[in-house]
């Protein structure tokens, strides 16, 4: 298989014979990150993700990703960054050389998703707090209790959730 600029597609993060061609790889990175960027994500960082969920390995170096997606090796750094900040990609040593390889997360949506738990847990506290001191009986004190028992219940829900979760995926054949 070969890229657009001739070179072999198939490395550490490329496609292989037996997987998708890389126009199929590459219209799934772009629809993916498209959806990740209308929920919010940046979009180079969004580019990047989904190319690193696309790759074989789930893991890029800095000129792979910057040869994939065409972007400069700045914006792959700028993209890096974002997600290691967001705990979504680490960083390991490249086996036998100095180039740092970019790695998706094991388990990345579950520890997402546990941190967004705990996220939600610091919000219901403070709402409580707030509650108490706007004053229970007054408007805003209404508003921040009833916020604080909608976190305390996605909490309790998001929580049976990712139990249910861990469950189901022990009985994946994820192979």
């Amino acid at each position: 298989m070969s890229s657009k600029n001739g070179e072999s597609s198939e490395n550490s993060g490329g496609a292989t014979a037996t997987g998708p061609d890389a126009e199929a790889v590459s219209r799934f990175v772009e629809r993916f990150a498209s959806e990740m960027t209308e929920a919010g994500m940046q979009r180079t960082a969004a580019r990047v993700f989904a190319a690193l969920l696309a790759s074989e390995t789930a893991s890029m170096t800095s000129a792979e990703l910057s040869e994939r997606l065409q972007i400069s090796p700045a914006a792959v750094s700028g993209a890096i960054r974002y997600l290691s900040q967001a705990n979504m990609v680490g960083r390991e040593r490249d086996p036998g050389s100095r180039r740092d390889r970019y790695v998706l997360h094991n388990e990345l949506w579950y520890e997402t998703f546990t941190r967004r738990d705990q996220v939600l847990t610091r919000w219901e506290k403070v709402l409580r707090d707030g509650a108490e001191m706007l004053g229970p009986d007054t408007p805003a004190g209404a508003r921040a209790a009833e916020t604080a028992a909608f976190f305390e219940f996605l909490h309790n829900e998001l929580r049976t959730m990712l139990d249910r979760w861990k469950e189901h995926r022990a009985t994946l054949d994820l192979g």
